[in-house]
């Protein structure tokens, strides 16, 4: 479901493209097991990840004074929720590829808004949340505490590159003790529209890909990125 509040912005288009840039292995297990990975909130790179900006910490710990596991709440919080990142744009991302692949032998999964919802659906078990990543300045700006949700869905202004939307889920209902991460059950014929190769890799990987895909059963659009197109000169 879509996170309805004034302070979560999402596309209102819901063919808006979203990528998810991976390595050879996460890509395997994503089609084997036909589940998506969600990482643990603090495992992230992020210190700040899941956390509050200033304002809104002042004021959470003057209400912490008579209460306080409140604030001990928000501490543990983090471990309970489980993130996939996905990247917003129209085209392929050169710093994408940089940042989340590896050695010229990645790939990236192209989707959209209503696909990732459509495909989210098999799983019963979790509740999934989509939203965008607000990117603020956490010295100034204000983080509203009233949802459970929204430390997760702001990000310092550093990142605003990321253009990042969201998959999110709380298992703390189900009183799970988790490590790194939660896996959850996609409909991947859904989530998955077309496939790119990293622009940089050689014809053995390319051909490596199409072959592994073709033997898991799946029958995906697979092109070769727009950065590696000849040049016209």
């Amino acid at each position: 479901m879509y996170l309805n509040d004034k302070n979560i912005n999402l596309p209102a288009d819901p063919n808006t493209i979203v990528w998810k840039y991976l390595d050879l292995s996460k890509f395997v297990d994503l089609l084997l097991y036909k589940k998506l990975f969600l990482s643990r909130s603090d495992k992230f790179e992020d210190q700040y990840e899941g956390t509050f900006s200033e304002p809104t910490f002042e004021e959470i710990r003057k209400l912490s004074i008579d209460n306080p596991d409140f604030l001990d709440y928000y501490k543990t919080h983090r471990k309970n929720v489980v993130i996939s990142s996905w990247h917003i744009n129209e085209y392929e991302s050169f710093a994408m590829w940089q940042i989340f692949t590896q050695k010229s032998e990645g790939l990236a999964i192209q989707s959209t808004l209503k696909r990732m919802q459509e495909a989210l659906v098999l799983d019963t078990e979790f509740e999934q949340h989509i939203g965008e990543v607000n990117y603020i300045d956490y010295k100034k700006e204000y983080i509203p505490f009233d949802n459970t949700f929204f430390p997760f869905l702001f990000k310092r202004k550093s990142f605003q590159y990321e253009r990042e939307i969201r998959i999110l889920t709380d298992v703390t209902a189900q009183n799970l003790q988790i490590d790194n991460g939660l896996k959850i059950n996609v409909d991947i014929n859904t989530l998955i529209e077309k496939i790119y190769i990293h622009p940089k890799s050689e014809n053995w990987y390319k051909n490596l890909v199409i072959e592994l895909v073709k033997r898991l059963g799946f029958d995906f659009t697979i092109e070769k990125s727009d950065l590696e197109s000849d040049i016209l000169i």
